[in-house]
C-alpha cells in the first residue's frame, strides 16, 4: 500500500530532525534531509545508518530493509532540493521569526499541493502560518525526543488548516509506527499543557517548606506510581528547557494561575544549576548518578500511646483496620483522651484547619493521607501541624512503620503531597477537555505515551473518585484562597453527578 506521502523533506538535522528522518525513511518514504550546515546532515545521516545497523544486529530490521532505508535517506544540498517533496517538516530552533522566514521561503520553492508542517513544541501554529499564501496546507506535527522511542505525535490544526491535511499527517504517523493525537492550536497543545501540574505543584509544595525535593519524589513514586519524581524529571529534562516552557505557557494563557511557574526554577536556572547534564540540579550527580540523601529511619519508641481517629476521616474503616493490623491500642470514644495520639485524614484541608474545626488538641494531632488506599501504596505519608509535639510525631511514625512500609513525615499542607499533585493534574486535564482542545481519549493517549504517567489524568481522576478530587480542590481553594485551585467545569459537573471524567457529551 502506498504511504500517505512518498517524498518527505526534513529541515533541521538536530536530534528531532534526525529522528523524524529516520522513522520516515523506515516507513518507506524517500527523505531529503536539509540543514544550513552540510556537515550536520552528514553526521545525522551516519548516526541514522549506525542506528539501523544496531537494529539489524538485534534482529529488529532485516538486512534488505536496512539497505532500502539507506537508499531512501538522502542529503539535500539546498533548500531548493525539496521542491519535489509532497511533505516538508521543519525541526529548527524554537523562534517564531526563524520559522516564519523559513516557511515563507519554502512556499516559494515547493508545489501548490505540498503539505508544510512544523515540529514546534510551544509556538502557535496559526502564528507561524500567518504570512503564508496557502495556510490551509499548513499544520503542526509535534514529535517527542527521542523520536524513534517516543511513540506519540501531536497533529495540530491551525486556525486555517484544512481537515484533510491533518488526516494525511495522522495516517503517516501510523505508518511510521507512531500514535497520532489530534489537537487544537493552543499553548502547549496536549502533552506540554497537561504536564504543567506535575512540576509546578511540586515546586509550590517545596516553596511552602512542606518537604524537600527527595521526599516529594519518593512520595509521588511510591504512592501514585510515577516512574520519576517531579524533581528527578526536571533534572533529566534540564531547567534550561523546562523553565522557559513553564513561563511560555503561563504567559500565553495571560497569567492563568493554574500554570504559574516558580521562582525556585527561575533562580536555579540563573545560577546554572539546571540538572543532570550540568552535574547539579535538584540533586548532585557523580558519574551521572544522583546523590540522593538517605531516608531517615523510623524512630524507636518504647511505649506507644493509644490512638483516636477523627469521625470525619477519609477511609475511616480502612484506617481502623490498618491500626488493628499494626497492633495499635484504639480509643473509640466520642473524643480522644488526654493521652491519645489523634489522627485525622482530610481531603484537601490541612491538619491545622481540621484540628481547629473539630476542636482537637493540635499538640497531639497528626494527619495521614488516605486519598489512595493503603494497600495500593508503597509509602504512608503523615503530616504534622505547627503545634504537634515531637513525641506524638515520633509515635505516629514508629506505629505506621511497624510492618516495614516506608513512612514520610511532612509539615502541614492542605492536601498533603499526593492529593495536591493528583488533583492539579486531573483539574488541568479536565479543563483541556472543557476547552475542546482534544478528545478525552486522545488526551489519555498523549499523556500516557508522551509523559509516561501510570494512568492517564482522567483515568487517574476516575480511579480515586471525581467527587474526592473535587473535594480536594474546593478545600484547597478555601485554605489558600488561590484561584489556581478552582475546579474546572468539566470536573465539577461530572463529580457532582457521578459521571466518568472520560465521558464525552452527546
Amino acid at each position: 500500500m502506498q504511504t500517505a506521502f512518498t517524498t518527505v523533506g526534513v529541515v533541521g538535522a538536530g536530534a528531532m530532525g534526525k529522528g523524524i528522518a529516520q522513522i520516515a525513511a523506515q516507513a518507506g518514504c524517500t527523505v531529503q534531509l536539509y540543514d544550513t550546515q552540510p556537515e550536520a546532515v552528514a553526521r545525522a545521516r551516519q548516526d541514522i545508518i549506525t542506528q539501523w545497523g544496531k537494529l539489524q544486529d538485534k534482529g529488529r530490521m532485516e538486512a534488505a530493509a536496512v539497505q532500502a532505508a539507506q537508499a531512501r535517506l538522502q542529503a539535500a544540498p539546498s533548500l531548493q532540493a525539496l521542491a519535489g517533496c509532497e511533505l516538508v517538516i521543519e525541526a529548527v530552533v524554537e523562534r517564531l521569526d526563524v520559522k516564519k522566514s523559513l516557511f515563507a521561503e519554502l512556499e516559494r520553492i515547493v508545489g501548490p499541493d505540498t503539505v508544510l508542517a512544523t515540529n514546534t513544541s510551544s509556538l502557535s501554529v496559526t502564528a507561524i502560518a500567518a504570512g503564508l499564501q496557502r495556510p490551509a496546507r499548513f499544520a503542526g506535527y509535534h514529535f517527542f525526543n527521542p523520536v524513534p522511542l517516543m511513540k506519540v505525535v501531536e497533529v495540530i490544526a491551525g486556525l486555517k488548516t484544512g481537515p484533510a491535511v491533518c488526516g494525511r499527517l495522522a495516517r503517516l504517523a501510523r505508518e511510521m509506527g507512531h500514535t497520532p493525537v489530534q489537537a487544537q492550536d493552543t499553548p502547549g497543545f496536549i502533552v506540554n499543557h497537561a504536564g504543567r501540574a506535575y512540576g509546578t505543584e511540586a515546586l509550590r509544595i517545596v516553596g511552602e517548606g512542606v518537604a524537600d525535593f527527595a521526599t516529594i519524589d519518593r512520595i509521588l513514586r511510591d504512592q501514585v506510581g510515577f516512574k520519576l519524581g517531579p524533581f528527578e524529571l526536571m533534572d533529566l529534562t534540564a531547567l534550561d528547557v523546562s523553565h522557559p516552557v513553564m513561563e511560555s505557557i503561563y504567559r500565553q494563557y495571560y497569567d492563568e494561575p493554574r500554570y504559574r511557574p516558580s521562582v525556585i526554577t527561575a533562580q536555579r536556572l540563573a545560577g546554572g544549576v539546571v540538572g543532570r547534564k550540568a552535574g547539579e540540579g535538584f540533586y548532585r550527580y557523580a558519574d551521572g548518578k544522583a546523590q540522593v540523601p538517605a531516608e531517615p529511619p523510623a524512630p524507636q519508641v518504647a511505649e506507644l500511646p493509644p490512638v483516636w481517629v477523627s469521625t470525619r476521616a477519609a477511609r475511616r474503616q480502612e484506617l481502623y483496620q490498618l491500626l488493628k493490623d499494626l497492633g495499635a491500642k484504639i480509643e473509640t470514644g466520642q473524643s480522644p483522651s488526654s493521652a491519645a495520639l489523634t489522627l485525622v485524614a482530610p481531603l484537601g484541608f490541612d491538619v491545622t484547619t481540621v484540628a481547629v474545626v473539630e476542636r482537637l488538641d493540635p499538640a497531639r494531632t497528626l494527619g495521614i493521607d488516605l486519598l489512595v488506599e493503603d494497600a495500593a501504596t508503597q509509602r504512608r505519608v503523615l503530616a504534622t501541624n505547627p503545634a504537634t509535639r515531637a513525641d506524638m510525631r515520633d509515635a505516629a511514625h514508629a506505629l505506621f512503620a511497624r510492618d516495614g512500609k516506608a513512612v514520610s513525615v511532612i509539615r502541614d499542607s492542605a492536601g498533603f503531597v499526593t492529593q495536591r499533585v493528583v488533583a492539579a493534574i486531573v483539574n488541568i486535564a479536565s479543563d483541556i477537555c472543557q476547552q475542546r482542545i482534544c478528545s478525552p481519549a486522545d488526551l489519555e493517549t498523549a499523556v500516557t505515551l508522551g509523559l509516561g504517567y501510570p494512568l492517564g489524568p482522567l483515568a487517574m481522576g476516575n480511579r480515586w473518585g471525581p467527587a474526592n478530587v473535587l473535594e480536594v480542590l474546593f478545600n484547597m481553594q478555601t485554605v489558600y484562597g488561590d484561584p489556581r485551585y478552582r475546579p474546572s467545569p468539566w470536573l465539577r459537573r461530572r463529580g457532582a453527578i457521578g459521571l466518568s471524567l472520560l465521558q464525552e457529551e452527546a
